[in-house]
C-alpha cells in the first residue's frame, strides 16, 4: 500500500448527496479475476455516455481536473452495497482522499483497508473549503503527521483514527499490519507448541 504521510493536489467537488457504491463503480465492472481497470469503471456512467465519449461537463473530464488526488463529496458518500472495487478504483485513478461530512459505513471500512483516506469535516469546514474553490483555490496539502489540511493560506485541522493514521503513514493494510507482529505470534506459537507438542505430532498422545 503507498505511504501517505504529507499529499499535496488537485481537488475535484462532487457535492450531491447519498452518491453510491453503484454509481461510483457501476456492476459491469465487477466481472474481472483481478483488480485491473478499475480506474476506467470510476463513475463510469457520469464520465461517459451510451455510445463512450466523455461528457465535457462532468466534473473529473474538465481539463482542469487532470490528476486529480482529493474529492469534496456530499453526505452520505459510498452509501448502498459492499463493493471493494469502489475504493480500489478510486484509488487506480489517483484519488487518495475524499473530503465530506459523513460516509457509508461499509465504504468507510473498505476505505481504511485499502488505503483511501476519508476525512469527515464539520459543514462549517466544508463550506470554506467550497469558498475557497470557488475563489479559484484548485490544489490543496493533506498533512495527515500534523493532522491538518493546507489551502490558500488556510490552515483546516482534523482528526483521524490513530490506527488508520498510522496504517496510511506506514503504508500497511490489514495484513502488512499483522506481519508487524509476526515475531510475536511466531513466538506465541512455539510456546504453545512446546506445552501442546500432540499438536504437532499427534501420536505423541
Amino acid at each position: 500500500m503507498e505511504h501517505f504521510v504529507r499529499l499535496s493536489g488537485r481537488i475535484a467537488a462532487m457535492p450531491a448527496a447519498n452518491i453510491d457504491t453503484d454509481v461510483i463503480m457501476p456492476k459491469a465492472f465487477l466481472k474481472g479475476i483481478d483488480r485491473s481497470g478499475l480506474a476506467d469503471g470510476l463513475f463510469h456512467d457520469l464520465r461517459f455516455d451510451e455510445n463512450g465519449t466523455k461528457r465535457p461537463d462532468f466534473i473529473l473530464n474538465r481539463p482542469e481536473m487532470a490528476g486529480t488526488r482529493f474529492l469534496i463529496a456530499g453526505p452520505n458518500f459510498g452509501c448502498g452495497s459492499s463493493r471493494e472495487h469502489a475504493v480500489w478504483g478510486m484509488l487506480q485513478y489517483g484519488i487518495r482522499a475524499i473530503l465530506g461530512s459523513s460516509f457509508g459505513a461499509i465504504f468507510a471500512d473498505n476505505a481504511a483497508n485499502n488505503g483511501l483516506l476519508l476525512l469527515a469535516l464539520p459543514p462549517s469546514d466544508l463550506a470554506l473549503l467550497a469558498g475557497l474553490l470557488n475563489d479559484g483555490a484548485g490544489e490543496l496539502t493533506i498533512d495527515l503527521e500534523m493532522e491538518r489540511i493546507e489551502i490558500a493560506g488556510r490552515i483546516i485541522p482534523f482528526g483521524v483514527d490513530p490506527a488508520v493514521r498510522r496504517a496510511l503513514m506506514l503504508g500497511l493494510d490489514r495484513i502488512g499490519e499483522t506481519l508487524t507482529h509476526a515475531a510475536r505470534i511466531r513466538a506465541f506459537e512455539d510456546a504453545y507448541l512446546a506445552s501442546n507438542p500432540w499438536l504437532a505430532d499427534p501420536s505423541a498422545q
